[in-house]
This record gives structure tokens, C-alpha cells and sequence, in this order.
């Protein structure tokens, strides 16, 4: 279960942050405009598929601040998943707060401003929730809400199911799609928001011993 988890001061996680604080260079200098902006021109060609883009509207609603939030209570409230429930919490809070200030405040890149052109949706898309008042664009805080939530419940898993806990990365795989499918985010904005969501999740399950609670319950 080790092998999974990556220690603070592990070379893993010390890759994983210095992957980040790059994708974060490039996104502030502009490297990679060129290359989101014309992904995005091609999401909004792609669009106008009644049942995809209701997919995708599925997905992007369920990565807000409040289902997130209301599954991370349910498994705190359980005896059993406390401590990751404590965990999920603490991430989801802590990632939306901290990635509405580097959207708003650091990164500074403005959302795009693409019309949708897809199928008429339910209810008006959800933005990122940023507590900042901002609408700064990298990183995602959908995605990063969902990485942190494939990156706890898959350690948690990670013994029990040595290969299913990966479809668990499903969920954030398919989140950032959808962002960048109804041109909420760049490309880049999702590839850093997956990043920073398992560094949230990471320094938090490592502070709270989450692998110590997990090996002393299934003794």
C-alpha cells in the first residue's frame, strides 16, 4: 500500500510539486495559449450532441462545492470512514479555497470567453467556486476536488483492490473533460488541477496519518 501513497518528502512527491509549479509557469507566462485556445476552438465545434452534452453537464454539476461536500460529510459522519471522511473535507475545503486564490490572485489568467454552442442545458453552468469573488481561470477547482477524492478513498482502496482503485480516476478524468467540453477551462487549467488536488489530499492524509489509521483498522 506504501508503494501508492506519496511521502512528503518522497522523490514522488517532490516530482509531483515541481510538475505542478511548472505547468503553473508556463500557464502564467503564456506559453501555452496558443495551444489551449485552439483546443477550445475545437470543443466549441465539437459541441451540439443533445446526449453528450448532457453527459457533460452530469459531470461538471456533480464536481461543485456542495454534492462534493455532502458525499465528504456522509463518510465523516460513518464511524468507519471518519478519519477520511476528516480528510476529504479538509481537502475539498482547503483546495478551493487555496486554488481561488492562485486563480484570482497569483495566475491571474482570465476564463475563456468562447460561447457554448451546444444543447440547451437544465440549469446554468456552475463556475468554479472560488469563496474570492474572482474568476480566474488555472487551476480548476472542480477537478482539483475530484483528484483529491480518487487520491484518498484509492489508497484507502488500494490494499483491498490492488488494480480497481485506478477506475476510481474515472471520475476526475471524466470532470476534466467536461470542464474543457462547455469551455469552462483551458487544457492546462484541468492538468493543474489535477495535480494540485492529490498535493492537497497528499500533505493532508501524510499530516493526519491516514496510512497508519488504515493499517491499524485491518489489524
Amino acid at each position: 500500500m506504501q508503494k501508492f501513497f506519496f511521502e512528503i518528502r518522497s522523490r514522488g512527491f517532490f516530482l509531483l510539486v515541481i510538475a505542478f509549479l511548472i505547468i503553473t509557469w508556463l500557464v502564467y507566462a503564456e506559453v501555452t495559449e496558443q495551444f489551449d485556445k485552439s483546443s477550445m476552438l475545437y470543443f466549441q465545434s465539437a459541441a451540439g450532441n443533445t446526449s453528450l452534452d448532457h453527459l457533460m453537464w452530469i459531470f461538471t454539476e456533480i464536481g461543485g462545492i456542495i454534492p462534493i461536500m455532502i458525499f465528504c460529510f456522509v463518510m465523516f459522519v460513518w464511524r468507519k470512514t471518519r478519519r477520511m471522511g476528516l480528510i476529504l473535507l479538509l481537502a475539498v475545503l482547503v483546495g478551493t479555497v487555496a486554488s481561488g486564490y492562485l486563480k484570482d490572485y497569483v495566475v491571474e489568467r482570465p476564463r475563456s470567453d468562447l460561447e457554448y454552442l451546444g444543447s440547451e442545458l437544465p440549469i446554468e453552468l456552475e463556475s468554479d467556486t472560488t469563496v474570492l469573488g474572482g474568476k480566474g481561470s488555472f487551476p480548476s477547482g472542480h477537478v482539483a476536488r475530484a483528484s483529491a477524492l480518487a487520491f484518498v478513498l484509492g489508497y484507502a482502496l488500494s490494499e483491498r483492490f490492488p488494480r480497481g482503485w485506478v477506475l476510481l480516476w474515472i471520475f476526475p478524468g471524466c470532470m476534466a473533460l467536461s470542464r474543457i467540453y462547455l469551455l469552462q477551462h483551458y487544457p492546462m487549467d484541468v492538468i493543474g488541477g489535477i495535480l494540485f488536488g492529490i498535493i492537497i489530499a497528499g500533505i493532508l492524509a501524510s499530516k493526519l496519518k491516514l496510512p497508519q489509521y488504515l493499517n491499524k483498522s485491518e489489524t
